[in-house]
């Protein structure tokens, strides 16, 4: 069993291929921008073009556009394919990664969002459960809601300058890792902007 994992909810543009959960194929880099021309140069660049079993592919939040590209790309690779394609949370795999090093406590996750916001969540220890919606919050309103010592994620450096106390560990999901969350109930394979979106496409506009 093959998986292909796509990632660019984030800064970061990450992929990986699984076999049997083992990682037989990896790319993992933080870009900023540019993903939609370098996406499927990395998923050729692996094992056998990257051809897999099934997809898994982030969903958000993060980036809007960068969520879209994920998305767009899994679902024409699983049509072209002919192959079942779910999606699963940032938040969630980056509580996964943080668990492996974390000590006892809850998990807090926060990611870079837009107009001065962080999508956050909060997870168990094991960094398996989610104990609170996916949120987006002002930076400064957040500093005084969470008290969690520790924070992760992309945004935790910005809420721990904003919050004065602290440690902030950067992290971006690692499509590598995802077998951290093979367990966790799959999403479909549809965005979650946390919030509304900045753009919409003229179908959505005319829907709404």
């Amino acid at each position: 069993m093959r998986l292909l994992v796509i990632d660019t909810a984030t800064q970061a543009l990450s992929v990986a291929l699984l076999e049997d959960g083992q990682v037989i194929g990896r790319f993992h880099q933080v870009v900023g921008r540019g993903h939609a021309e370098a996406l499927l140069p990395a998923i050729a660049a692996l094992p056998d073009g990257g051809r897999a079993d099934a997809i898994a592919v982030d969903v958000g939040p993060g980036s809007f556009t960068g969520v879209r590209i994920g998305i767009a790309a899994a679902r024409a690779l699983a049509l072209a394919w002919n192959i079942p394609i779910h999606g699963y949370s940032a938040p969630s795999l980056i509580a996964a990664m943080a668990a492996k090093n974390h000590g006892d406590g809850a998990i807090a996750v926060t990611i870079t969002g837009g107009h001065g916001e962080l999508f956050w969540q909060c997870f168990t220890a094991d960094g398996l459960t989610a104990t609170n919606g996916i949120a987006s919050t002002p930076i400064a309103e957040l500093a005084g809601l969470l008290d969690i010592a520790t924070l992760y994620g992309t945004g935790a450096e910005a809420l721990i300058t904003a919050r004065g106390m602290g440690q902030a560990v950067s992290l971006y999901p690692d499509a590598a890792d995802y077998g951290l969350i093979a367990t966790v109930a799959p999403l479909p394979p549809s965005p979650i902007y946390g919030r509304g979106a900045d753009a919409k496409t003229m179908a959505e506009r005319a829907a709404s």
